[in-house]
């Protein structure tokens, strides 16, 4: 599985286009641009490959990477543009995105959460528990937050819990452990 948000924006070129969230910058580091930024995908390393990335929610800007380094369970991330701490200071909270197209091959059985979104949940007996809409990053296991009729539903992502996702039928199968419903 693959930490990852996804959001069609339009960056300054004007043209909409699909991101894929890679990480947030969480606060400067140092007096010299360097900023810590928490990874939001299961290869951190990426960072140190990158050339570029966009940053911003609001209006993407694209900017040059001079250099990246983990540190932590942190990145240490260096942009060319960025060389003070007031600098740093001022994206504080701004995501880090690549073109979707850019995104990481993924391997068998692995997706981006996004893609989760919008699955129907349902029990291997069948009943339907509703809609899953969003996915909470804990630090043990995500936490899936389905919405049905009967409310809201929180189920963890344990083997215990989630037998199968189906992306082909858009359904999630699950198995309610005593405790998980409403």
């Amino acid at each position: 599985m693959i930490m990852s948000k996804k959001k069609s924006l339009r960056p300054s070129s004007g043209e909409e286009t699909e991101f894929i969230v890679i990480g947030e910058i969480t606060k400067p580091h140092g007096v010299r641009g360097e900023m810590r930024v928490k990874p939001h995908t299961d290869e951190p390393v990426r960072f140190t490959r990158l050339k570029q990335v966009y940053v911003g929610e609001a209006s993407p800007r694209l900017m040059a990477v001079e250099k990246a380094r983990l540190h932590q369970g942190m990145i240490l991330l260096k942009l060319t543009a960025v060389n003070d701490r007031t600098t740093a200071e001022a994206l504080r909270g701004e995501w880090l995105m690549v073109p979707e197209a850019e995104a990481l091959p993924l391997e068998e059985g692995e997706y981006f959460l996004f893609q989760l979104e919008g699955l129907a949940v349902e029990t291997a007996e069948g009943e339907a528990l509703g809609t899953l809409v969003s996915v909470i990053e804990t630090g043990a296991n995500n936490v899936f937050v389905v919405e049905g009729e009967q409310g809201e539903l929180l189920l963890p992502d344990i083997d215990e819990v989630v037998q199968e996702i189906d992306f082909a039928n858009g359904c999630m199968l699950v198995t309610l452990l005593p405790g998980l419903r409403p």
